[in-house]
């Protein structure tokens, strides 16, 4: 009989648990692996949670903790499913010049926790997309925590399977041609709020 195990329910850490040796504490805690770790957050694969948070934070999605593993990257408190793609013109590493602004659109399949099996056929599984760009070009100035220096433009996930159907890059001059909603921080979630009712004909109350 081949044994089985059900998904595993993740508690929401504060930072002060602490390591444990034989039963004993240590002085190294959670928060000192998120210092070591967390800390570049112009690194690419950082860079894109804290878009993620950012954006859940806007919709005050934070709460709960993130699943690596959705088919989308935040359900408001409405229901709306929310895609999250970041770039930026800066890195980490030395570059002879600033980077395109590229994101990611490909379809794909969903994951089911349960069974840990993809499942269906490859679609966009989110409602709106929220494309964030660090737009800061002055490493001198480069602060991701700056929610000034980051642009969005939201974009209606049917206008993406209409126009570009199988595409699985997108380029921002390409974006553009799109006619994304441009947003600021301070008014993204009354933005993803219209956006989404342009696309389900319904309208804010």
């Amino acid at each position: 009989m081949t044994d089985t195990f059900g998904e595993i329910t993740v508690t929401r850490k504060t930072g002060k648990e602490k390591f444990m040796l034989k039963g004993k504490a240590l002085e190294i805690n959670l928060l000192s692996f998120w210092q070591w770790s967390s800390s570049d957050l112009i690194s690419n694969a950082l860079r894109g949670m804290l878009a993620e948070y950012i954006v859940a934070s806007a919709v005050t999605s934070t709460t709960s903790i993130r699943k690596q593993w959705e088919p989308y990257d935040i359900l408001s408190p409405e229901g709306i499913k929310i895609e999250v793609k970041s770039s930026a013109y800066l890195q980490s590493w030395a570059q002879p010049h600033h980077s395109t602004i590229q994101f990611g659109i490909a379809e794909t399949k969903c994951l089911d926790p349960l069974t840990n099996a993809y499942t269906g056929n490859k679609r966009r599984h989110s409602d709106i997309y929220v494309f964030c760009v660090l737009a800061n070009k002055d490493q001198n100035t480069l602060d991701p925590l700056d929610l000034d220096q980051w642009d969005f433009y939201l974009l209606k996930t049917e206008v993406l399977n209409r126009c570009l159907s199988n595409q699985k890059n997108i380029g921002l001059s390409s974006l553009l041609k799109l006619n994304p909603v441009k947003s600021d921080y301070k008014n993204l979630y009354q933005e993803i709020l219209e956006v989404y009712a342009s696309s389900t004909g319904q309208e804010n109350k």
